[in-house]
């Protein structure tokens, strides 16, 4: 069959990748892609929140599968289009990605399954916002409700931050209608980690539990970023606390959600912990896989990845047929000069070939692009440097030898990916 993914980003450029190994799968068509997944795919020009684009591409090219990367065109109801055009789709509706799309939905379906969690207030008021800020004390965290391009979350340290942060987005408006609500909620303490779960609404085939670098510096520092890097497995999600997840989190949430919409959650559900004293506690949902955490991780999955994702949008997924290879992996994401703010694209990127012809390393495309048939910069985070290794040190030094080996005009990237696992492995 013909699977088409939905996204240009370097979590698109993963799943494209998987997906053109198994053995169901025919071709694989990327809407709109990048300048790497035009070497693993064909690269098609529909944006990936063109509704109508994306179906009749479906349609046209007889797609057998659509895998959706990105929430926007979730929740803007691709799923269901998609669906009501008889073609399968691996991605929740537009009712069940909600669980991304609003804050507080989320915080209503964690709260009908029993999923721990941290306290929380919605309020469109700003003054009610910094008087429930002063209640929690601080730190405490402050989220615009809706979508709002992964810059609407701020852990205020202070009351001055979080004032500043309720009175940019309820007084001026910076982002929009998806901060005209926010929500002060409380400021957990521990160890961040993600598990992600293919779930066809009632089973779930739960995939090997990864630690996103969201700080744009070393010692994580710096500004909140899309993210700088990832590895899996990561130490701190152990056996015992794995299954506290999917007993206590990711069961009740899917069956919550179902209760909620009266609709089944099918395609992949994503985690976002605290991994605290009192055990692990939810920070967020996402309704798709995330990014960079999907590139250290879809190397790790043993199965035909198309067929699980099939079952699930039918309803039958066996999790039995999704495990885990050994070993670990890491990704090291090479950023543009001055990202998370402004940055210059077109920089001609060198060193790919020599890269991709090293064992065990794969290279990620996010922001680029082909010009004048040179790959070039596109986007803020460029490049995810991905490896396997029998360990978690073998995969991150075959990692780094991939970055030192690629170059471009104002490269950035953390030297220190995977410090947190390797302090507590003792490495």
């Amino acid at each position: 069959m013909k699977v088409l993914v939905v996204g240009g980003g370097g979590r698109e450029h993963a799943l494209a990748w998987k997906l053109a190994q198994s053995r169901s799968v025919e071709s694989v068509l990327v809407a709109p892609g990048n300048a790497g997944t035009a070497r693993t795919a064909r690269n098609v020009p529909v944006r990936a929140n063109d509704m109508d684009g994306l179906v009749s591409l479906a349609s046209e090219e007889d797609v057998g599968l659509t895998v959706v990367g990105p929430e926007l065109p979730l929740t803007l109801g691709l799923a269901d289009r998609l669906i009501d055009a008889g073609l399968p789709v691996f991605g929740p509706t537009a009712a069940c990605a909600r669980i991304e799309g609003s804050k507080w939905f989320a915080k209503e379906i964690m709260d009908a399954g029993g999923v721990p969690t941290g306290k929380a207030w919605l309020t469109s008021s700003s003054d009610e916002a910094k008087g429930r800020a002063d209640e929690l004390g601080y730190p405490v965290v402050v989220k615009a409700d809706g979508l709002a391009a992964g810059k609407g979350v701020v852990v205020a340290m202070s009351r001055s931050e979080a004032y500043t942060a309720i009175d940019a987005a309820l007084l001026e408006s910076r982002f929009g209608e998806a901060g005209a609500s926010v929500l002060i909620e409380e400021y957990l303490e521990g160890e961040e980690a993600s598990v992600l779960a293919l779930t066809d609404g009632e089973r779930l085939a739960v995939l090997t539990p990864s630690q996103d670098h969201k700080r744009a510096l070393e010692g994580d520092r710096g500004p909140n970023t899309g993210g700088m890097g990832a590895y899996a497995p990561a130490p701190v999600v152990s056996d015992a606390v794995l299954g506290t997840v999917v007993s206590r989190v990711l069961e009740p949430t899917v069956a919550a959600v179902a209760e909620r919409t009266g609709q089944p959650y099918r395609g992949v559900l994503y985690a976002g912990l605290m991994i605290t004293q009192e055990g692990p506690k939810v920070v967020e949902f996402n309704c798709r896989f995330g990014d960079p955490e999907t590139q250290p991780t879809l190397p790790l999955v043993e199965c035909d990845l198309a067929e699980a994702m099939l079952a699930a949008s039918r309803g039958k997924l066996d999790p039995s047929s999704v495990s885990a290879k050994p070993g670990a992996s890491a990704c090291v994401v090479m950023a543009s000069g001055g990202y998370p703010g402004a940055y210059e694209k077109g920089k001609v990127i060198t060193g790919l070939d020599e890269v991709e012809g090293m064992d065990d390393v794969i290279v990620f495309h996010a922001g680029t692009r082909e010009k004048n048939g040179r790959v070039v910069t596109a986007g803020g985070r460029v490049l995810g440097v991905t490896a396997v290794g029998d360990d978690l040190t073998s995969a991150l030094d075959r990692a780094y030898e991939g970055v030192e080996a690629i170059d471009f005009e104002g490269a950035a990237y953390r030297k220190d990916i995977g410090h947190r696992a390797l302090a507590r492995l003792g490495g």
